[in-house]
């Protein structure tokens, strides 16, 4: 079963709103942004949450030094931050779609970006882990040799490349040198010569399709295949499809419409990016969102106009002490020994109203708001979306905004939360090494069998 797409969702508004808010926090983006202007490519992808394993004098030694080359020069203008911030992913919570393997550029014969008829292609690749081992949102950076297909793919699901989510015909989601061109890409600006579409087309798609696009982006396609006008399929989801065909209209400019044949056997596939209108295009259009909540780079491309302004979502730092009404009086909440503590309350009084409270009394308003604290926060919805994409800094710093640097959690939804994340960062570790027994191929041989049964490969 595929995941849900968060395009194909009726909320998909408040769900990237939700996405732009957590999934890449404001201090990754920062981080990311000054270690890669240093020249730091290494540093600018731990910062954005990105495993390196790609080994440049290991690629000299069996591909040679130029490409090499190709590919060091790719990964200096590499931004991870805006990589991960055009990922695509899936509802209800627009965690990053699992599983998967998308190809940045090609290095081939053909040059860089283009498809390769023979063997020997060597792919420059991004890898999702699998939805039992997500822990983090980790995403994995690595080349992919087509000669040899099965190294270095670990426990991962689809090794390969997907042919439906690729940028390699999609720069400007990742490549610092192209940001800018997201502005004509996105259709934020249509320009004469594009090319349009069969007017037909809006009642076979969903909402949110960027069908005013596709004629231009199956061009493009169509070219980087090498291949002539003619059908491709455009996928919206697990089972929802069309196969439109590109044709000219006589002006030279390509138009897309519905096609009333094909040959059997695969076509091209336009990428999901160009499939869709942009989320960030449709939330600035729905006016629900303000260039400077977009990632810099996006707004200066989508919003050239506009001075942005740096905002930061972490929480406020805590004071030493709160304010609580109890019994008519002002009283401290505060911490004592590293533990959120009724200040105004001696400790005898503490026990007894512990004690009354365990016999099912009402306890003192001061101890109502410690147990608030720790058990039901009203901060809990941030601290979940921060950990589950992976922001474990910015959760701990909203924990601290609470309850302090040096509290002690009780036992309590809140607690629960930071040691759930815990255990699946060990998961994802695990698979990371290889060795995980959580997924649903405990060892490597098993995963091998699996995949050399007929079910198994007939089922991708």
């Amino acid at each position: 079963m595929h995941p849900p797409t968060v395009n194909g969702d009726a909320s998909r508004i408040s769900l990237w709103l939700r996405v732009r808010e957590f999934a890449v926090p404001p201090s990754m983006i920062e981080t990311a942004t000054a270690r890669r202007c240093a020249g730091d490519w290494v540093g600018a992808c731990a910062a954005a949450g990105f495993e390196v394993d790609i080994d440049l004098p290991s690629l000299a030694r069996t591909h040679g030094r130029e490409l090499a080359r190709r590919v060091r020069t790719d990964l200096r203008h590499l931004a991870p931050d805006l990589l991960r911030w055009h990922m695509p992913r899936i509802a209800p919570d627009g965690l990053l779609r699992p599983g998967l393997t998308t190809t940045l550029a090609r290095y081939g014969p053909a040059g860089p970006g283009r498809c390769c008829s023979g063997t020997g292609s060597v792919h420059l690749v991004i890898r999702t882990a699998p939805a039992w081992a997500d822990a983090g949102q980790r995403i994995g950076l690595a080349l992919w040799d087509e000669s040899r297909p099965g190294v270095g793919i670990g426990l991962h699901p689809h090794p390969r490349p997907n042919a439906r989510f690729r940028f390699d015909l999609h720069r400007h989601l990742w490549d610092v040198r192209r940001a800018d061109e997201l502005r004509m890409r996105s259709g934020a600006v249509q320009l004469a010569d594009v090319g349009v579409s069969d007017t037909r087309l809006s009642e076979h798609v969903p909402p949110g399709c960027a069908v005013d696009r596709w004629a231009a982006e199956a061009g493009i396609l169509l070219r980087a295949e090498g291949l002539p006008a003619g059908p491709l399929m455009v996928r919206f989801g697990a089972r929802q499809r069309v196969i439109v065909q590109v044709a000219s209209r006589g002006d030279d400019h390509p138009v897309l419409r519905i096609a009333d044949r094909y040959p059997r056997g695969a076509l091209p596939v336009l990428p999901d990016a160009a499939t869709w209108t942009p989320p960030d295009l449709e939330l600035i259009r729905a006016g629900a969102i303000t260039a400077d909540r977009l990632h810099p780079l996006v707004a200066s491309a989508l919003v050239p106009d506009r001075s942005l302004a740096g905002t930061s979502r972490v929480a406020d730092p805590p004071g030493r002490s709160r304010l609580v009404e109890c019994r008519g009086e002002q009283h401290r909440i505060g911490l004592q020994n590293g533990v959120l503590t009724a200040l105004d309350h001696d400790p005898d009084e503490i026990r007894r109203e512990e004690l009354l409270v365990a016999l099912s009394g009402t306890p003192l308003p001061c101890l109502r708001v410690i147990d608030q604290a720790h058990r039901h926060p009203d901060c809990l919805g941030g601290v979940h979306e921060r950990l589950i994409h992976g922001d474990i800094a910015g959760a701990l710093a909203v924990v601290e905004g609470l309850l302090g640097p040096d509290a002690v959690l009780r036992d309590g939804a809140l607690r629960d939360e930071l040691e759930a994340a815990a255990q699946r960062r060990i998961t994802y570790g695990q698979f990371r090494a290889g060795v995980s027994t959580s997924g649903p191929y405990p060892d490597r041989s098993t995963r091998r069998r699996a995949r050399s049964h007929p079910r198994h490969t007939m089922s991708r």
